[in-house]
């Protein structure tokens, strides 16, 4: 079975938002266009509580971006965003959900940060998505969104090491830092994700 899925089209993502991803509103369009070419469409959330450890505004004294380390692991602090029922947690207002099957939130402790749509960043909690899509006979796993480097990258690794063929839609993502992302891409290809677009589907 051929998967989309779409990770984090949310408000606080697109240029107005708290954590604006740079262009991230221009590939709404182009994921509305491609859905139909699946069998299968699953979208996520960031669903944080307000007191996430990731944010900056829990840290005394820290700033926006700062890394600090957390579980023995570096951890970078983030703006408030994607905060349980707000605006900026919901989809992008323009977003084609009506096709997805099932929605999977991540990043719902407060006390760990969760990029992957599969694992929190410890690996300590799964969130029932590669067992999910196993059960549904996923074999073929198309991975889009926001952020390109961090969301969708680290979703896309435990995908594969989950045991699914993974593709990255190129033209259907952006990233936080294009410069990073250009490395990331490179690593990506050695690790086996082939990297497509929208026309080639």
């Amino acid at each position: 079975m051929k998967t989309l899925l779409i990770i984090d089209v949310q408000n606080d993502f697109m240029p107005s938002g708290s954590l604006p991803v740079p262009n991230g509103d221009e590939i709404v369009p182009v994921i509305n266009k491609i859905q139909g070419k699946f069998d299968l469409v699953i979208g996520t959330q960031d669903w944080h509580p307000k007191d996430h450890i990731s944010f900056a505004s829990n840290h005394e004294g820290k700033s926006n971006f700062d890394v600090i380390k957390l579980h023995g692991q570096p951890q970078t602090l983030w703006p408030n965003h994607c905060v349980q029922g707000t605006d900026g947690a919901e989809f992008h207002p323009d977003l084609n959900t009506e096709k997805f099957e099932a929605i999977f939130r991540k990043g719902t402790d407060k006390t760990i940060d969760s990029y992957s749509a599969f694992y929190d960043n410890g690996h300590l909690k799964s969130t029932g998505l590669a067992g999910y899509l196993k059960e549904k006979g996923t074999s073929q796993l198309y991975v889009c969104g926001l952020a390109a480097d961090i969301c969708v990258y680290f979703s896309m690794i435990d995908a594969l090491n989950e045991g699914f063929d993974c593709y990255f839609i190129d033209d259907t993502s952006k990233a936080l830092d294009t410069k990073e992302f250009k490395t990331l891409k490179k690593e990506m290809i050695t690790k086996g994700i082939q990297i497509v677009t929208s026309e080639s589907l």
